[in-house]
């Protein structure tokens, strides 16, 4: 069974120059021999994360995509200023080594941290686990996502990462923005949904927080001699001030249970639909009772979720249509987009979690 979350071969056309990065790494890195193996993290579809593998040791290497990118995505030096911040105050951070802002290297900014080993759950749980123990497991999960929504960013020192008040008009003004930007001639408009969402925005945010952004099983790291404990946290490009609904809201854009109909099953990424795992309900319920934090109308979240995890996947798919990604696993990812729109509207008409 395998246990500990494994890179892949680099992906063609995203290969770095591996005499370049060995040179860079030894300046900030004493005691490492050889040239590296450089291997890639096979599921990642936004900034590209790779292993660099010395004899001495092991270190994981994170760039932004190659071709497009949207105008505020992919800020690597934001991305290591709060990875900094976070650490002292939430542990499951990963501990940054060094950014690196010389374009002469790959051309880009990157930085480079330790590696987290453990074990990462994907669209199947390689764990032979009880419903009670699952249950555990989830809530241990959700847990992770209060814990960090509950900090003190002040603080952390991390006031700067947001912008103030208005979070929620300018997460819906901005998505509906980047769809519009990246739509292709084979996916549908969106319209009726982002109008929806224009009028149905809640007139007050029930908190300021740190929010991920992108918070779900494949990014958190389990302990592999104790997998119910989580031991890191990772993809932090999208984390900032905001409000902890709209965080909670795109995580349950990914949890797929088991009574949801065929194609959403069939594009579940993480195992929410295993006996013991909560329903999107009971994750709200329990996020409800463990911050005190009122979640009337969670339809306007989740839907929010779901368009805010299309404007992902079309942006990819964008890159895939004009040919700045080879990646294959990317092809059909307007058909998704397309579902996702489907879902959103039937939602809209009569919300259920």
């Amino acid at each position: 069974m395998k246990r500990i979350d494994e890179p892949v071969p680099v992906r063609p056309g995203e290969e770095l120059d591996v005499g370049r990065v060995d040179a860079a790494i030894k300046t900030v890195v004493p005691g490492l021999t050889g040239e590296p193996a450089i291997e890639e993290f096979p599921r990642g579809a936004s900034n590209l994360t790779y292993l660099i593998r010395y004899p001495e040791r092991e270190l994981v290497l994170r760039r932004p995509p190659f071709g497009y990118k949207a105008k505020s995505a992919h800020d690597m030096r934001r991305e290591v200023t709060i990875l900094t911040a976070l650490r002292p105050v939430y542990p499951y951070v990963p501990k940054v080594i060094r950014f690196f802002d010389d374009p002469g290297i790959l051309g880009c900014d990157f930085y480079l941290m330790e590696r987290i080993r453990g074990l990462i759950v994907r669209r199947d749980l390689d764990l032979r686990l009880d419903p009670d123990t699952t249950r555990r497991l989830c809530l241990n999960l959700i847990d992770r996502l209060i814990e960090l929504h509950q900090l003190d960013y002040r603080a952390a020192g991390l006031e700067q990462i947001g912008k103030g008040a208005g979070y929620v008009q300018r997460q819906i003004a901005g998505w509906s923005d980047r769809y519009r930007k990246s739509r292709t001639p084979d996916v549908t408009d969106f319209e009726e949904v982002m109008a929806w969402l224009q009028r149905n925005m809640p007139a007050h945010e029930v908190a300021t927080c740190i929010v991920h952004n992108d918070f779900r099983f494949d990014n958190v790291v389990l302990n592999p001699e104790n997998p119910l404990e989580v031991v890191g946290v990772l993809d932090w490009e999208m984390a900032t001030l905001g409000d902890p609904l709209m965080d909670l809201g795109n995580s349950l854009a990914y949890w797929v249970q088991a009574d949801d109909d065929p194609f959403f099953l069939e594009t579940r990424t993480q195992p929410t639909h295993l006996p013991g795992m909560l329903t999107r309900q009971q994750v709200v319920d329990y996020y409800a009772t463990k911050t005190g934090w009122a979640v009337d109308h969670f339809d306007f979240y989740l839907i929010y979720g779901l368009f805010r995890l299309a404007v992902i996947i079309q942006q990819i798919y964008y890159r895939y249509v004009q040919g700045q990604t080879r990646n294959q696993a990317f092809a059909g990812f307007g058909r998704l987009v397309n579902y996702f729109q489907q879902r959103c509207e039937r939602l809209l008409r009569q919300p259920v979690l």
